[in-house]
């Protein structure tokens, strides 16, 4: 095991020193010039030049790859072109939203999935196996913006028991006798559309994939031994299969909490959410390359890191499994 660990980990350096490449390349060859969007028309050329050179945009290609590289390496991601702030700075003040909100929604949807992949599977072939799939497959098809669009127009529109966008109520986060529970529960209102777009859209993918593993499960020979030792079928069930069918679920939930860090540009931008996601189109359509390529970067980062996290757990959830 510790050899395999290694090994990954020697693969996720030469992934990432290659996704590092790949991400300079683009922004460069990307249509659009940051310079005149960064410098003020108002400064004059010799202000405009200095501002230039001091963020090195006037360095040969190479040099700057350079440079790029050892900033990496040393952690030091550069100012944003926009907000004139340091990168981390950036990131890790919208970083915490993107971390709530999807990653509630994929424990959400991961704890209902599985329960109900279970039952379908259990009860395969009757009424609640049908509609349960009929339901997964329709909710996992379903086109993410039209979905919250949709909730917007219902609940936040027409009814108005939900606010169109943003993550706080400005009455109530600047009130100085508004307490810690006051303030959560207006963090809750605020995430109840984004929360339960997100949830429709990806619990019926746990159910399909769990109701998968359970039935190729149910066909093995322990739960005819488990039935002929008399337990009871929940007890099979909960106890004997579906331990057995975590295998594909675990990936799945794993990846997707790692996906998760993106912020899902889409949700984020039609709830106006104060995210990852948001703030990387922004830089994006802005060509902010710092923010950008560190924002890329960090979503690369955790996804490499996870994939070796869910193998890794693959060994203690199945004994049979070595490397």
């Amino acid at each position: 095991m510790k050899i395999f660990v290694l090994k990954r980990l020697a693969q996720v350096v030469v992934i990432l020193f290659l996704i590092l490449t790949i991400l300079f390349v683009l922004f460069r060859l990307a249509p659009g010039d940051p310079v005149s969007r960064l410098v003020d028309p108002n400064l004059t050329a010799e202000e405009a030049q200095h501002l230039i050179s001091q963020l090195g945009l006037d360095e040969p290609i190479w040099t700057q790859y350079v440079i790029y590289l050892k900033n990496f390496v040393t952690g030091e991601f550069g100012y944003s072109f926009h907000y004139g702030e340091p990168v981390a700075t950036v990131i890790w003040e919208k970083l915490p939203n993107t971390v709530l909100l999807f990653t509630t929604a994929v424990i959400l949807a991961a704890l209902v999935g599985i329960a109900w992949g279970k039952i379908a599977a259990w009860r395969r072939g009757k009424f609640a196996d049908a509609g349960l799939t009929i339901v997964a497959l329709v909710t996992h098809t379903l086109f993410l913006p039209w979905l919250a669009l949709l909730l917007v127009w219902i609940f936040a529109y027409h009814l108005d028991w939900f606010p169109i966008t943003g993550m706080v109520s400005d009455e109530v986060w600047l009130d100085p006798d508004a307490g810690f529970f006051t303030k959560a529960a207006d963090v809750l209102y605020h995430m109840a559309l984004p929360l339960t777009t997100l949830f429709v859209i990806h619990f019926g993918s746990y159910l399909l994939v769990m109701r998968s593993a359970m039935l190729d499960t149910l066909k093995e020979d322990y739960i005819l031994l488990a039935r002929a030792k008399g337990l009871t079928e929940r007890a099979i069930r909960n106890k004997h299969a579906a331990p057995n069918a975590w295998l594909p679920v675990v990936t799945s939930v794993g990846l997707s909490l790692a996906f998760s860090i993106n912020g899902g540009a889409l949700t984020e931008t039609v709830f106006s959410w104060p995210g990852i996601g948001r703030e990387l189109v922004f830089a994006v359509s802005h060509n902010d390359y710092p923010l950008a390529q560190a924002s890329f970067l960090l979503i690369a980062t955790v996804v490499l890191i996870s994939n070796v996290v869910v193998d890794v757990l693959y060994a203690y959830l199945d004994p049979r499994i070595r490397y």
